[in-house]
């Protein structure tokens, strides 16, 4: 039997998964031609990143090791503090203690490619999952602080088990007898945390996606309602939306 061809090869190290990288490169690297070598150095490259990953995400623990007694820790996170329009989103997820997603970060340091990826992966794997919303009349209503602290406690009061901590993004959230641990940047720091970041993120994106198809002029599935001069200008030329934020806009119309 002569040689595999190396498209044959190419096709077959695009098929195979990174846990089995080492036979790959086992089976290629005394292959003396040029494009296997070649092959075999990229199946060797993404084989590095992948330890580099897994390293970075076992720092990412470091809060859940270090709070391991408790049985179940939460991470929560909201997204849509800043926009002119759309809710305010928190998102409480119980990661399980042998966790092992990898590429979990803040959300926006991931392309929305990766966070639809991960979410779909945390959604399946996750204990549970908990989210909360707050509308833009209860923000012009409250502030956008209350607000925020009303979603996130919509999120834990919806999670199964009930968490015996929180691991917080940088706020102590009031009304909650559980334990917190407020941590700045916390969606760096803790997996628990940037899982929530993901999932809060995810969920008001494609719910801002939908206000877009009822709502085009103001693009809000390129904004996500944010401030960006393409919405401030439709937003002077139409006016404000049912679901812009009043306390927000004043500036503008």
């Amino acid at each position: 039997m002569g040689l595999k061809k190396i498209t044959e090869i190419r096709d077959e190290l695009r098929q195979t998964p990174d846990c089995a990288l080492d036979g790959f490169i086992w089976k290629y690297e005394a292959d003396d031609r040029a494009g296997v070598q070649a092959l075999t150095a990229q199946a060797k490259k993404r084989q590095n990143r992948l330890e580099e990953e897994l390293e970075r995400i076992e720092k990412l623990k470091e809060y859940e090791r270090k709070y391991a007694d408790y049985e179940y820790i939460c991470g929560i996170d909201e997204v849509g503090r800043g926009p002119l329009a759309g809710p305010v989103t928190a998102a409480a997820v119980i990661l399980p203690k042998d966790c092992a997603i990898l590429y979990i970060n803040d959300s926006k340091k991931l392309s929305a490619k990766k966070r639809e990826e991960l979410y779909e992966i945390i959604m399946e794997q996750a204990v549970s999952v908990g989210i909360g919303m707050r509308s833009p009349q209860r923000i012009d209503e409250i502030n956008i602080l209350q607000a925020t602290y009303e979603a996130m406690r919509e999120a834990v009061g919806k999670l199964d088990p009930q968490p015996a901590l929180l691991l917080n993004d940088a706020v102590t959230i009031p009304g909650l007898q559980m334990e917190q641990v407020p941590i700045i940047h916390g969606d760096e720091k803790s997996i628990s945390i940037g899982a929530a970041s993901i999932v809060a993120k995810v969920t008001r994106d494609r719910l801002m996606t939908e206000y877009d198809a009822l709502m085009p002029e103001y693009g809000f599935a390129a904004n996500k309602g944010y401030g960006s001069a393409a919405h401030i200008k439709a937003l002077k030329t139409y006016g404000p939306s049912p679901i812009h934020r009043k306390s927000f806009i004043g500036n503008f119309v």
